[in-house]
Protein backbone atom coordinates (compact mmCIF):
# COMPACT_ATOMS: atom_id res chain seq x y z
CA UNK A 1 0.00 0.00 0.00
CA UNK A 2 1.36 3.51 -0.75
CA UNK A 3 0.41 6.45 0.92
CA UNK A 4 0.78 9.82 0.56
CA UNK A 5 0.40 12.08 3.76
CA UNK A 6 -0.24 16.21 2.85
CA UNK A 7 1.32 17.77 6.17
CA UNK A 8 1.70 21.43 6.78
CA UNK A 9 3.63 23.75 9.10
CA UNK A 10 1.56 25.97 11.27
CA UNK A 11 2.57 28.73 13.80
CA UNK A 12 2.33 27.31 17.70
CA UNK A 13 -0.68 26.89 19.01
CA UNK A 14 0.50 29.83 22.30
CA UNK A 15 2.88 31.85 19.80
CA UNK A 16 2.15 35.32 20.47
CA UNK A 17 -0.27 36.76 17.07
CA UNK A 18 2.51 39.21 15.74
CA UNK A 19 0.58 40.85 12.35
CA UNK A 20 3.33 41.54 9.59
CA UNK A 21 3.17 45.00 7.74
CA UNK A 22 0.51 44.24 5.21
CA UNK A 23 -1.65 43.18 8.05
CA UNK A 24 -2.47 40.57 5.82
CA UNK A 25 -0.61 37.13 7.94
CA UNK A 26 1.70 37.23 10.79
CA UNK A 27 5.13 37.76 11.41
CA UNK A 28 8.28 35.26 9.84
CA UNK A 29 9.70 35.36 13.43
CA UNK A 30 7.07 33.30 15.45
CA UNK A 31 7.42 29.68 16.58
CA UNK A 32 6.18 27.14 13.90
CA UNK A 33 5.02 23.05 14.64
CA UNK A 34 3.48 20.50 12.64
CA UNK A 35 -0.37 21.01 12.10
CA UNK A 36 -2.26 18.24 15.01
CA UNK A 37 -4.28 17.24 12.37
CA UNK A 38 -1.21 15.89 9.56
CA UNK A 39 0.45 14.63 12.87
CA UNK A 40 -2.55 12.11 13.13
CA UNK A 41 -2.58 11.72 9.17
CA UNK A 42 0.93 10.67 9.70
CA UNK A 43 0.56 8.31 12.34
CA UNK A 44 -2.60 6.59 10.28
CA UNK A 45 -0.54 5.90 7.02
CA UNK A 46 2.56 4.71 9.14
CA UNK A 47 -0.37 1.91 11.19
CA UNK A 48 -1.38 0.81 7.81
CA UNK A 49 2.11 0.22 6.31
CA UNK A 50 2.62 -1.74 9.51
CA UNK A 51 -0.13 -4.10 8.79
CA UNK A 52 -0.19 -4.23 4.79
CA UNK A 53 3.31 -2.96 4.05
CA UNK A 54 3.96 -0.83 1.25
CA UNK A 55 5.84 3.05 1.79
CA UNK A 56 4.94 6.38 3.76
CA UNK A 57 4.97 9.19 1.45
CA UNK A 58 5.27 13.05 3.04
CA UNK A 59 4.41 16.20 1.26
CA UNK A 60 4.53 19.84 2.00
CA UNK A 61 4.89 23.28 0.81
CA UNK A 62 6.78 26.54 2.02
CA UNK A 63 10.03 28.46 2.72
CA UNK A 64 13.30 26.18 3.76
CA UNK A 65 11.77 26.23 7.67
CA UNK A 66 9.20 24.04 6.71
CA UNK A 67 11.55 21.09 5.84
CA UNK A 68 11.41 20.55 9.22
CA UNK A 69 8.34 19.17 9.37
CA UNK A 70 9.27 16.00 6.78
CA UNK A 71 12.62 15.45 8.74
CA UNK A 72 9.80 14.78 12.14
CA UNK A 73 7.83 12.86 9.70
CA UNK A 74 10.92 10.80 8.43
CA UNK A 75 12.18 10.42 11.55
CA UNK A 76 8.44 8.87 12.86
CA UNK A 77 8.71 6.03 9.93
CA UNK A 78 8.16 7.90 6.66
CA UNK A 79 10.16 6.53 3.81
CA UNK A 80 10.64 9.99 1.59
CA UNK A 81 9.61 13.12 1.17
CA UNK A 82 8.98 15.75 -1.32
CA UNK A 83 9.00 19.60 -0.42
CA UNK A 84 7.62 22.58 -2.10
CA UNK A 85 10.32 24.85 -1.16
CA UNK A 86 9.72 28.77 -1.65
CA UNK A 87 8.64 31.33 0.19
CA UNK A 88 5.50 31.95 -1.78
CA UNK A 89 3.96 28.85 -1.50
CA UNK A 90 3.16 30.32 1.60
CA UNK A 91 0.67 32.65 0.31
CA UNK A 92 -1.49 30.12 -1.75
CA UNK A 93 -4.89 29.51 -1.01
CA UNK A 94 -6.32 25.66 -0.70
CA UNK A 95 -7.31 26.13 -4.65
CA UNK A 96 -4.05 26.52 -5.23
CA UNK A 97 -2.15 24.54 -2.92
CA UNK A 98 -4.28 21.72 -3.84
CA UNK A 99 -3.16 22.74 -7.54
CA UNK A 100 0.79 22.62 -6.82
CA UNK A 101 0.55 19.17 -4.96
CA UNK A 102 -1.26 17.86 -7.86
CA UNK A 103 1.25 18.80 -10.17
CA UNK A 104 4.31 17.76 -7.80
CA UNK A 105 3.38 13.70 -7.49
CA UNK A 106 2.06 13.71 -11.11
CA UNK A 107 4.18 10.69 -11.76
CA UNK A 108 3.21 8.65 -8.92
CA UNK A 109 0.35 6.68 -8.15
CA UNK A 110 -1.28 6.16 -4.45
CA UNK A 111 -3.24 4.05 -3.45
CA UNK A 112 -4.08 6.42 -0.36
CA UNK A 113 -3.62 10.15 -0.29
CA UNK A 114 -4.46 11.54 3.40
CA UNK A 115 -4.49 15.36 4.85
CA UNK A 116 -5.25 16.30 8.06
CA UNK A 117 -9.09 17.47 8.70
CA UNK A 118 -7.79 21.12 9.07
CA UNK A 119 -5.15 23.08 9.25
CA UNK A 120 -4.98 25.06 13.00
CA UNK A 121 -3.94 28.31 11.43
CA UNK A 122 -6.71 28.57 8.34
CA UNK A 123 -8.82 26.27 9.39
CA UNK A 124 -10.85 25.81 6.11
CA UNK A 125 -10.48 22.16 5.91
CA UNK A 126 -10.45 22.61 1.70
CA UNK A 127 -6.92 20.98 0.26
CA UNK A 128 -8.15 17.23 1.12
CA UNK A 129 -11.25 17.94 -1.26
CA UNK A 130 -10.01 19.77 -3.76
CA UNK A 131 -7.08 17.51 -4.69
CA UNK A 132 -9.33 14.38 -4.65
CA UNK A 133 -11.48 16.67 -7.36
CA UNK A 134 -8.06 17.47 -9.09
CA UNK A 135 -7.08 13.79 -9.27
CA UNK A 136 -10.77 12.60 -10.19
CA UNK A 137 -10.35 10.64 -6.60
CA UNK A 138 -13.38 9.32 -4.23
CA UNK A 139 -12.69 10.80 -0.78
CA UNK A 140 -14.39 10.91 2.50
CA UNK A 141 -13.55 13.66 5.16
CA UNK A 142 -13.56 13.28 9.51
CA UNK A 143 -11.94 9.75 9.56
CA UNK A 144 -11.98 7.90 12.67
CA UNK A 145 -11.23 4.49 11.35
CA UNK A 146 -9.45 2.69 8.17
CA UNK A 147 -9.94 -1.09 7.48
CA UNK A 148 -8.76 -2.78 4.13
CA UNK A 149 -11.34 -4.69 2.30
CA UNK A 150 -11.37 -7.10 -0.82
CA UNK A 151 -12.71 -4.25 -2.78
CA UNK A 152 -10.96 -0.94 -1.12
CA UNK A 153 -11.18 -0.06 2.00
CA UNK A 154 -13.97 0.49 4.71
CA UNK A 155 -13.68 3.68 6.65
CA UNK A 156 -15.66 5.29 10.02
CA UNK A 157 -16.80 9.22 9.72
CA UNK A 158 -17.39 11.57 12.28
CA UNK A 159 -20.90 12.90 12.25
CA UNK A 160 -22.54 15.60 14.48
CA UNK A 161 -24.38 14.50 17.92
CA UNK A 162 -22.12 11.58 18.53
CA UNK A 163 -23.02 9.75 15.63
CA UNK A 164 -21.21 8.06 12.78
CA UNK A 165 -21.03 6.45 9.66
CA UNK A 166 -19.19 3.47 7.61
CA UNK A 167 -18.85 4.06 4.39
CA UNK A 168 -17.08 1.75 1.82
CA UNK A 169 -15.15 3.19 -0.89
CA UNK A 170 -12.86 1.80 -3.67
CA UNK A 171 -9.10 2.76 -4.02
CA UNK A 172 -7.29 5.00 -4.60
CA UNK A 173 -8.86 7.50 -2.47
CA UNK A 174 -8.27 10.69 -0.86
CA UNK A 175 -9.26 11.06 2.87
CA UNK A 176 -8.75 13.66 5.31
CA UNK A 177 -8.32 12.92 8.86
CA UNK A 178 -10.07 13.64 11.83
CA UNK A 179 -7.68 14.33 15.45
CA UNK A 180 -7.51 11.69 17.95
CA UNK A 181 -8.13 8.64 15.32
CA UNK A 182 -5.10 7.36 17.42
CA UNK A 183 -2.31 7.85 19.62
CA UNK A 184 0.58 9.84 18.13
CA UNK A 185 4.07 7.87 18.61
CA UNK A 186 7.40 9.77 19.25
CA UNK A 187 10.47 9.91 17.27
CA UNK A 188 12.93 7.22 18.31
CA UNK A 189 16.64 7.83 18.44
CA UNK A 190 17.66 5.39 15.56
CA UNK A 191 14.88 7.06 13.45
CA UNK A 192 16.11 10.46 13.84
CA UNK A 193 19.44 9.24 13.09
CA UNK A 194 17.99 7.27 9.74
CA UNK A 195 16.18 10.08 8.84
CA UNK A 196 19.34 11.96 7.68
CA UNK A 197 19.66 9.69 4.54
CA UNK A 198 16.62 9.17 3.65
CA UNK A 199 15.19 10.43 0.16
CA UNK A 200 13.95 14.22 0.03
CA UNK A 201 13.01 15.88 -3.13
CA UNK A 202 12.64 19.26 -3.75
CA UNK A 203 10.15 20.90 -6.10
CA UNK A 204 11.52 24.22 -7.35
CA UNK A 205 7.70 27.09 -7.48
CA UNK A 206 8.78 26.72 -11.19
CA UNK A 207 8.10 23.33 -11.74
CA UNK A 208 4.57 23.66 -10.60
CA UNK A 209 4.24 27.22 -11.77
CA UNK A 210 1.85 26.43 -14.59
CA UNK A 211 -0.75 24.56 -12.96
CA UNK A 212 -0.90 27.77 -10.56
CA UNK A 213 -3.58 30.70 -10.89
CA UNK A 214 -4.93 33.88 -9.36
CA UNK A 215 -5.81 33.21 -5.37
CA UNK A 216 -9.66 32.85 -5.35
CA UNK A 217 -9.69 33.42 -1.78
CA UNK A 218 -7.63 36.25 -0.24
CA UNK A 219 -6.79 37.50 3.38
CA UNK A 220 -7.45 41.53 3.30
CA UNK A 221 -6.59 42.00 7.18
CA UNK A 222 -5.98 40.17 10.40
CA UNK A 223 -6.32 42.07 13.76
CA UNK A 224 -6.08 41.65 17.01
CA UNK A 225 -9.08 41.90 19.50
CA UNK A 226 -9.03 44.48 21.73
CA UNK A 227 -9.59 43.52 25.12
CA UNK A 228 -12.80 45.36 27.13
CA UNK A 229 -14.26 44.69 30.39
CA UNK A 230 -18.07 46.25 30.57
CA UNK A 231 -20.79 45.60 33.53
CA UNK A 232 -24.36 46.00 32.83
CA UNK A 233 -26.81 46.17 35.90
CA UNK A 234 -30.32 44.88 34.65
CA UNK A 235 -33.35 45.42 36.90
CA UNK A 236 -36.42 45.24 37.27
CA UNK A 237 -38.45 42.02 38.34
CA UNK A 238 -37.50 38.32 37.61
CA UNK A 239 -39.29 37.96 34.75
CA UNK A 240 -38.39 41.50 33.66
CA UNK A 241 -34.81 40.64 33.98
CA UNK A 242 -34.79 37.56 32.15
CA UNK A 243 -36.31 39.26 28.85
CA UNK A 244 -34.33 41.51 29.04
CA UNK A 245 -31.25 39.04 29.60
CA UNK A 246 -32.51 37.00 26.49
CA UNK A 247 -33.09 39.99 24.42
CA UNK A 248 -29.22 40.83 24.81
CA UNK A 249 -28.24 37.37 24.40
CA UNK A 250 -30.32 36.99 21.22
CA UNK A 251 -29.98 40.18 19.52
CA UNK A 252 -26.26 41.70 21.02
CA UNK A 253 -24.08 39.33 21.51
CA UNK A 254 -25.98 36.85 18.83
CA UNK A 255 -25.65 33.75 21.28
CA UNK A 256 -28.87 32.63 21.10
Amino acid sequence: MKILVCMKQVPQKDAPLKLNESGAWIREDVSYEVNEPDAYALEEALRQREKHKGEVVVITSGPARAQQVLREALAKGADRAIHLEDDKFVGLDAFNTAKAFAAAIKDEQFDLIFTGLQSDDYGYAQTGVILAELLGLPHATIIMQIEKTDRGIRVKRELEAGYFQFVDMPTPAVLTIQSGINKLRYATLIGIKQAKNKPLRKVALAEVQSAIGENLQKIERLYVPQKTKKTEHIEGSAGEIAKKLVDKLRNELRVL
